[in-house]
């Protein structure tokens, strides 16, 4: 078992640097555009579709603070596959260390209660 969860962590290591590589060492042809919510309010999608047009993403900032980004749709998906990737990692990493309960529907929901009841005696102190 030792061997298979040293090659499982080795694999799930793999996939994140590939993952990591991939998502923030493309070399982006300038820096994320900037548009203002005034221009936006002008000109809406086709300011948006300008400010994008070769980036993946685009900022938004309101009286001077950047506050929002913009993205296609695509670049969203990716980006929400690479965070749910890397929960995946994280919970095998954490079953390969161990760090994990097995119990029944009932256990779960004792452990539960009795957590719920320590933290409320802990803050009536």
């Amino acid at each position: 078992m030792g061997s298979r969860n040293t090659s499982l962590i080795h694999t799930i290591d793999n996939t994140i640097n590939r993952t990591k590589n991939s998502a923030f060492n493309q070399a982006a042809p300038h820096s994320m555009e900037n548009l203002n919510a005034n221009d936006l309010k002008v000109r809406g999608v086709a300011a948006i579709e300008e400010a994008l047009n070769g980036q993946s993403e685009a900022s938004i900032s309101v009286r001077g603070t950047q506050r929002y980004v913009v993205m296609e749709m695509a670049h969203y998906h990716y980006l929400r596959e690479c965070e749910l990737d890397a929960a995946l990692a994280q919970s095998r990493a954490d079953i390969a260390a161990g760090r994990f309960v097995q119990e029944t529907a009932g256990e779960h929901a004792a452990r539960l209660e009795a957590l719920l009841l320590n933290e409320r005696s802990d803050s009536s102190k």
